[in-house]
């Protein structure tokens, strides 16, 4: 993780309560549900909680949330560590999960009982929302408020011996149903749930609601720092007033702003649902803000890390421009990311006064951004691809690449001339260029200094290997696609196209996540659906950048 700085203001709040001794060590967590698969907010949050245990060599425990049997799956939990791995954080043995804790849980919510503070309440959902009040109005007390501490534990028993169907009673803390925090009206500490779990099995009838078990896992674990996004600012007296009447250890609750960022979502509800219903392939879809979605499509660690510390840490809310995201990406690879030529829409070009069957090596650059990659050879022949966008048969004012009679650069190899124009007979589409080249300018360089103002990349035809390109666009065509209509109304349908081109003809059974920058066109990595007949790239972005001509200005 980058340095962090020291106007975090979550790092100073640290360090005094280290000063003043209010704990010994620095233990944080990431708490996870896993209803889902993490996406770039909890990056942030992961970068947060890691990066803050690290700074004062401490640690950082991955604990699951796995207090609601019916949201969640082995699948989430497996993919959840598989992200944090790869993001680069490491939690050694503090591995945990909410369910090792629920006899625990359950034995702090009878001490409440006992105390009084604690009460079984048989209102249906709907009836405990409706007496709960409004920021201006008090609530109602519920008429089973006031059963005697006996009856209460007799009650709550027989819910956790699952006598009781589910919805017929919940337990409650006994708290003030006047408190201007809506959150301190008797909120529910237990609801009977009838549900196997993925860990504990149908062990338990009865699962604490996360108010409840947040505080009491924190506490159990020694967190000294619970590090909390900014909703659970109006939760933390909640949080403070169980762990006070229990009388147990009391870690510090701090909130900061989670990340919002535009033309995306980052409700795990949303996301799952455009996963259900097929509009993207999947969690890992490389439309999705999901970490398995941005390493799929080629986004490195290091590029998210340096992201996170980029955006800061904040007390209030803000949204954040996707273009900063790709803005790190781009200056992640341009120092790493080997150079190579892919053609995407293809149209042939045929040399004439070049010899038929002469195939040259000529040099390229690996990465001219790292003097020590060196070079390598790419093959030059008679017969080429180039882009159909480099031609025009009719040029526009200010259009400098091909066009009949026009020289133009082919990058590190020659100088050509477009002389005739090949087309369908029945189509009129053009389906072929004949060129001449020149010579003497090999390597892309005029000896007698003459200069042109087109360049061109191109594939030798007779050595190009097929390869399908993923070109992606933002899934939502506005900035807050929950505006209006909700977010399904703004679905872009142009937010994938899939073109059939060509690659140099090395490039050919590489690993899925294999990062390039196709010259000209932008950065791709190679996709997990490749195969040795055609290989597959995602574009993970391009190479125009305008967050840096934001930051310019």
């Amino acid at each position: 993780m980058p340095e962090t700085s020291s106007s975090n203001f979550i790092i100073e709040t640290v360090r005094a309560d280290l000063a003043e001794g209010r704990f010994p060590k620095v233990v944080t967590r990431f708490p996870p549900e896993p209803n889902g698969y993490l996406h770039i907010g909890h990056a942030k949050a992961i970068c947060i909680d890691f990066g803050t245990a690290q700074e004062f060599g401490g640690t950082c425990h991955l604990r699951f949330d796995d207090t609601n049997p019916t949201k969640e799956d082995q699948e989430y939990i497996d993919a959840i560590q598989e992200n944090v791995r790869w993001l680069g954080f490491d939690w050694g043995p503090h591995l945990y999960f909410a369910s090792d804790y629920f006899e625990k849980m359950y034995e702090y919510a009878i001490q409440l009982i006992q105390a009084g503070k604690a009460y079984v309440d048989d209102q249906t959902a709907d009836q405990i929302r409706e007496t709960r009040g409004t920021l201006t109005e008090p609530g109602k007390p519920s008429p089973f408020r006031d059963r005697s501490v006996a009856e209460n534990l007799d009650l709550f028993r027989r819910m956790e011996a699952g006598e009781f169907p589910d919805g017929s009673h919940v337990l409650r803390a006994k708290i003030d149903m006047a408190s201007p925090n809506l959150n301190m009206r008797d909120p529910v500490m237990y609801r009977i749930l009838a549900s196997t779990h993925h860990r504990t099995g149908d062990r338990w009838k009865i699962y604490p609601m996360y108010d409840w078990a947040h505080g009491l896992e924190d506490s159990i674990e020694g967190i000294s720092h619970s590090l909390c996004s900014l909703e659970f600012e109006d939760h933390r007296p909640l949080y403070d007033w169980f762990l006070e009447q229990l009388g147990v250890h009391h870690p510090r609750q701090i909130e900061f702003a989670r990340l919002a960022m535009n033309h995306t979502l980052m409700s795990k509800r949303k996301l799952l649902q455009l996963v259900e219903s097929g509009i993207v392939s999947g969690w890992d879809d490389p439309r999705l803000p999901t970490l398995a979605g941005l390493r799929r499509r080629g986004f490195t660690p290091e590029a998210i890390r340096n992201f996170c510390d980029r955006i800061g840490v904040a007390r209030a809310n803000s949204v954040v421009d996707y273009a900063l995201l790709e803005h790190c990406l781009r200056e992640d690879l341009n120092k790493r990311a080997p150079r190579a030529m892919a053609v995407l829409r293809p149209l042939k070009v045929v040399l004439t006064n070049y010899d038929e069957g002469k195939v040259e090596e000529l040099e390229a650059d690996i990465n001219p951004e790292d003097p020590a990659a060196g070079k390598r050879k790419v093959p030059f022949s008679r017969e080429l691809w180039i882009e159909q966008e480099d031609f025009r048969e009719d040029p526009p004012r200010k259009y400098f690449r091909l066009a009949p009679g026009r020289e133009v650069r082919l990058k590190y190899a020659y100088y050509i001339t477009c002389t005739d124009v090949i087309k369908d007979s029945n189509t009129g589409q053009i389906t072929e260029l004949r060129c001449t080249y020149d010579p003497e300018t090999r390597g892309g360089w005029s000896k007698d200094g003459r200069k042109v103002k087109g360049t061109s990349h191109w594939i030798s035809a007779a050595h190009a290997r097929p390869a399908e390109f993923r070109l992606y666009d933002p899934l939502f065509n506005v900035p807050n696609p929950d505006e209006g209509d909700g977010y399904l109304a703004h679905l872009n349908p142009h937010s994938l196209e899939k073109v059939a081109g060509w690659i140099e003809s090395e490039m050919t059974d590489l690993p899925a996540g294999t990062h390039f920058q196709f010259e000209r066109q932008g950065y791709f990595c190679v996709d997990p659906d490749s195969a040795h007949e055609i290989m597959v790239f995602n574009r993970s972005v391009s190479l125009k950048d305008s967050w840096s001509k934001i930051e310019s200005q």
